[in-house]
């Protein structure tokens, strides 16, 4: 089955069209034919294609005023039909959703009524999921109501969560008016994480027990237990937990009183500082690029505090869910940062021999955006890099729905 995977933001379109299953697919069940991106929908919106093995085209200024006219592209660029035997084939479309917030807790087949479900719940990610119906329409007008898709939801992963881990000590009628409670979100990522580690180490994904650190510009923590999320360091929204690029991640609730009182400002603008003008851009006063804060980090202050509050709060969530779990067989390291910053991944692992974990330092300076083990020979508990790949995620759930 060829499934073209569809991740729309709000001013961009990430697609991927990759094969599932059968003889001509890789070892991981899965071929990527084709992957590409739709930046900057407008007049001069720019479009970057990656067909097969080959290398990525030259980068194209294109018009695509919507996501309408991006989907359209992006169909007509890769020569796709929806009929015939084609190698470019397109049977089935998943569409990434952030929030799916209580009433959907698996990937769902999209019909009328499902899509009215997911638009109401436009206020619970009000820059994330208008931007995934848009694209739902968008495709649904461009290759028919009868084209099977499914919308692959971020948050459903963590549904698992149980209630002393998910509520929050507020009102419980208000709680249960406004649908407050801890969601959690990078679903998608975390479970891709679970089920590589389950094949790597050739465990069933029911014995999988391990922590999860999905670490990039947004970032977030997970526990697993038995394969299945018990416990994530995001809530509501993407902001509470780990400290991220532009986020401040945990804080005291009444700072934000207090410095909209203070700065005589709304608390709405409050809540933007702390989405936009915090984490490692906030501390630092330099960047959220860790790449950057790293090259500093000798001899700026700033940059040096950044990073290392950074790897502390890290640092203190994996303890924090290793007690959750009483133990785990692993901590896995993904995103832009846990992919690639072994720094940074030594730093959050530093005085963990008590629970078992050592890293390798040569193995963990190797590990730069490829999938290995880092932890020490010795080590009782191991520690992974795996490249997070949620666009197989979509597909995989894509095509378990309509095969």
């Amino acid at each position: 089955m060829n499934i073209l995977v569809l991740n729309c933001g709000s001013s961009s379109v990430k697609f991927q069209l990759i094969e599932t299953g059968g003889a001509a697919a890789a070892s991981h069940g899965e071929r990527k034919l084709a992957i590409g991106l739709v930046d900057r929908l407008g007049p001069d919106a720019m479009l970057k294609v990656q067909v097969g093995s080959a290398s990525a085209g030259p980068v194209e200024k294109i018009a695509a005023s919507d996501h309408e006219a991006a989907v359209g592209l992006i169909l007509d660029r890769l020569d796709l039909t929806t009929s015939g035997a084609g190698a470019r084939r397109v049977d089935a479309v998943g569409h990434r959703v952030v929030h799916g917030a209580d009433l959907f807790t698996a990937a769902t087949a999209l019909d009328e009524l499902t899509l009215a479900k997911i638009e109401s719940l436009n206020d619970l990610a009000p820059l994330h999921n208008p931007a995934a119906v848009s694209g739902i329409h968008a495709a649904r007008k461009i290759l028919g109501a009868a084209m099977p898709m499914a919308a692959v939801f971020d948050t459903a992963f963590h549904a698992t969560i149980p209630p002393t881990a998910a509520t929050y000590a507020i009102d419980g009628d208000l709680a249960k008016k406004h649908r407050i409670r801890r969601y959690g979100f990078h679903g998608m990522a975390h479970c891709y994480s679970m089920r590589r580690y389950s094949q790597l180490t050739r465990r069933a994904e029911r014995d999988v027990n391990i922590v999860t650190l999905h670490l990039g510009n947004g970032s977030s923590a997970c526990a697993i237990r038995a394969g299945q999320s018990v416990d994530t360091s995001m809530g509501f929204t993407p902001l509470e937990g780990l400290v991220m690029g532009t986020r401040s991640g945990d804080l005291d609730p009444a700072l934000i009183e207090y410095l909209a009182r203070k700065e005589n400002v709304t608390a709405l603008e409050v809540d933007h500082w702390l989405n936009h003008r915090s984490g490692l851009l906030g501390l630092s006063g330099i960047s959220n690029d860790m790449r950057e804060l790293l090259a500093r980090y000798e001899r700026e202050p700033r940059a040096r505090l950044a990073v290392d509050v950074y790897c502390y709060r890290a640092h203190k969530y994996l303890g924090a869910y290793l007690a959750v779990l009483g133990g785990a067989q692993a901590v896995i390291f993904s995103g832009g940062i846990g992919e690639n910053a072994a720094v940074v991944r030594q730093k959050i692992c530093t005085d963990m021999e008590w629970c078992g974990l050592r890293l390798d330092e040569r193995r963990n300076a190797a590990a730069a955006g490829v999938e290995g083990l880092i932890s020490s020979a010795d080590a009782r508990m191991e520690a992974y890099v795996i490249p997070s790949d949620e666009e197989t995620v979509i597909a995989r759930e894509t095509a378990g729905l309509f095969q």
